[in-house]
């Protein structure tokens, strides 16, 4: 578990025993989830911490019996919105400290420039799906990561994404016919395919 979440936790004994057996079971789906929206290992971390931070601060709030992945989720997806929201109506800054620590480090090794992302995706499919997953702009690459890889129902989709059940449907139709197109060749290459 994550280091700040235990202190804070561990404050009420018995709503910590609740929250973690109901919640901590999807840590790892929210941190894959996390990193398909950041793109980045930090950000994602820290967008699970604060999405379980809010979870457990609304605890009492959650009906038990009712699904804690998708409630998980749905904050996790309003958590990152509202963060990117913030963040582009602030100018970008820039600290001196971290452009002269940049420069030190590139003067003795080389910029890894390999895009998280695709790492991401690389221990989760074949390469080729990995890179046509990965190409899907942000709202079909969220809607067919949370159906085709985390098994959401389009409801709990909707829910999460705070978008109408049709829009879901409408974005994982489209996504699957790009992802159809853009993997047709490597399905054929595999015998997915029928032969004429």
């Amino acid at each position: 578990m994550f280091p700040i979440l235990i202190s804070i936790l561990n404050d009420d004994e018995q709503l910590y025993a609740s929250f973690k057996s109901e919640a901590e079971p999807h840590m790892n789906a929210l941190y894959n989830f996390a990193i398909s929206l950041t793109t980045d290992r930090d950000d994602a971390y820290d967008l699970v911490q604060d999405t379980y931070i809010k979870a457990f601060r609304f605890f009492d709030k959650f009906e038990k019996g009712t699904n804690c992945k998708a409630w998980l989720f749905r904050i996790m997806k309003n958590t990152y919105i509202n963060d990117y929201r913030k963040r582009s109506k602030q100018p970008e800054k820039v600290d001196y400290n971290d452009i002269e620590n940049f420069y030190e480090e590139i003067k003795a090794s080389f910029v890894n420039n390999n895009h998280l992302e695709d790492e991401f995706f690389k221990n989760l499919l074949g390469d080729e799906i990995t890179e046509a997953i990965a190409s899907l702009s942000e709202d079909f690459r969220t809607v067919t990561v949370l159906c085709d890889l985390e098994g959401f129902s389009y409801e709990e989709i909707a829910e999460i994404t705070n978008a109408p059940i049709g829009t879901v449907r409408s974005r994982l139709h489209r996504a699957r016919k790009i992802l159809f197109a853009k993997l047709y060749k490597y399905a054929s290459n595999k015998g997915y395919t029928e032969k004429k």
